[in-house]
């Protein structure tokens, strides 16, 4: 898994992270707490619930820590010739349809926003291919071929 990040990126696991430790486990804690005081255990909902929410939220806590460490931000090139962590990158497919994403580490991704990983099998495709280069992508749902159209550092597509 690549240690690369977005300052964005960065910035929205530290929330996480914050918030899980500094809001979420303390609420969790208090409920427990009262949960426990309630008397059985053994049948307490609230109890049983709440100790494996705080089992979650630690383990989140672990992941995250561990990551914040790990990770390392990186910043797009000003100006990019090849698709590297962090450019936008358009490509066109046989059909003549446009696609266009930016490539992020794997802790960012979301394609439903154009962020792809760049640990991903279309981002390993992409990474170091230049404009107007013909790339294989093996998808499941087949290979596809697409020549890159554009690569930015801003976002160049809607």
């Amino acid at each position: 898994m690549t240690n690369l990040i977005s300052i964005e990126g960065r910035r929205r696991l530290q929330e996480e992270y914050d918030f899980l430790w500094e809001k979420e486990r303390p609420k969790v804690v208090r409920e427990v707490s009262d949960a426990a005081a309630e008397g059985d255990r053994s049948e307490n909902a609230s109890y049983i619930y709440g100790r494996k929410r705080l089992r979650e939220i630690d383990s989140r806590l672990k992941y995250l820590g561990n990551r914040l460490k790990a990770l390392k931000i990186a910043l797009p090139p000003a100006n990019p010739t090849t698709v590297s962590f962090g450019c936008w990158v358009t490509y066109e497919d046989e059909d003549g349809k446009e696609y266009c994403y930016q490539l992020v580490g794997p802790d960012e991704f979301d394609v439903s926003i154009g962020r792809i990983s760049i640990d991903s099998p279309v981002g390993i495709a992409l990474l170091g291919k230049k404009v107007d280069d013909e790339v294989l992508l093996k998808r499941p749902a087949g290979n596809l071929s697409v020549v890159i159209v554009s690569i930015s550092a801003t976002k160049p597509c809607q």
